[in-house]
């Protein structure tokens, strides 16, 4: 018997650089949008859940738009990320805005997921691939194992400027760590310039990076749960600031398991819209698989 396999969408951001609610911006030749692509894929692949992880005010537009355009497709959950969604003896500041980070995202789905499950941003196109492997990875994985979907530096590079992405160093098929990076390309290399501060690198295209594709486990859930109170009650973090992000949640969870994250790599391209001079490159080459067979040109007809 298959297994039951979720999809998060993390949708909670608005997209400041694009400048806009880019992930309803259409991007395919019948209205499209990313999103749309990213559930076809996942459908293909096997997953049979679909958890769109939102701010509460977008519920409405998400619903009518997306929602109603594969609610006859696949199971489709909602989960609303809060500043206010916080342990007991957790006081966030009135005044802070920006969302709490990404594994405060997978905490706020808490409720709805209980199978294994991938997450992926809203506003990136992965690529078919990707989610096969992934859904083969969480079909046949342990409860405390693992895994993130590696891309080529060189196939998640965009012309516009630079983009942030994972630089992934591994050992044996295993993450050894995980620098996260501004990146942009020069000469033919990576210049990699680590969010941290620390000294700025270069590395071939060929390196592997993270997207934010995770195949996880209910016990990432479970660990998360666990620790949140820890993080944001840590006298070192900046409560106006500081983020639980997704990556260091795996990372630490995986240590606590002693079970190393697994490297899974794709050789599909990925594309996005980091800035808005990109959304044409997006639409080329969506039109371009359309071309060669992958994606029907009305994708839900």
């Amino acid at each position: 018997m298959e297994k039951d396999l979720t999809l998060l969408v993390l949708a909670a951001g608005m997209g400041s650089r694009f400048g806009g609610l880019k992930q309803i911006e259409p991007v395919g030749p019948n209205g499209e949008f990313i999103i749309d692509y990213s559930i076809y894929d996942a459908i293909e692949a096997g997953f049979t859940k679909v958890v769109f992880l939102i701010k509460e005010e977008n519920f409405e537009i998400f619903k009518e738009t997306v929602g109603k355009r594969v609610e006859n497709k696949i199971k489709v959950e909602y989960a609303f990320q809060k500043i206010e969604d916080v342990p007991e003896g957790v006081e966030i500041p009135s005044e802070r805005v920006k969302p709490l980070g990404t594994a405060h995202a997978i905490y706020a789905a808490r409720n709805v997921i209980h199978e294994n499950f991938a997450t992926i941003n809203a506003d990136d196109f992965y690529g078919r691939d990707a989610y096969m492997k992934a859904a083969e990875f969480l079909r046949n994985c342990e409860a405390n194992q693992y895994g993130n979907i590696a891309y080529k530096t060189g196939n998640t590079l965009t012309e516009n400027g630079a983009v942030k992405r994972g630089i992934i160093f591994e050992e044996n098929g295993n993450l050894s760590q995980l620098v996260e990076s501004s990146i942009i390309e020069k000469n033919g290399l990576a210049e990699c310039s680590p969010l941290d501060g620390s000294e700025t690198f270069t590395t071939s295209l060929e390196q592997p990076v993270s997207m934010n594709l995770f195949c996880l486990t209910p016990k990432l859930i479970e660990y998360i749960s666990n620790n949140i109170k820890d993080f944001f009650t840590n006298s070192a973090n900046d409560l106006l600031t500081c983020e639980y992000l997704l990556p260091n949640a795996v990372y630490e969870s995986s240590l606590e398991e002693d079970e190393p994250i697994k490297v899974i790599t794709t050789d599909s391209k990925y594309l996005g819209m980091t800035y808005r001079e990109d959304l044409e490159e997006l639409k080329l080459g969506i039109a371009n698989l359309i071309n060669e067979g992958v994606y029907k040109k009305d994708l839900w007809g």
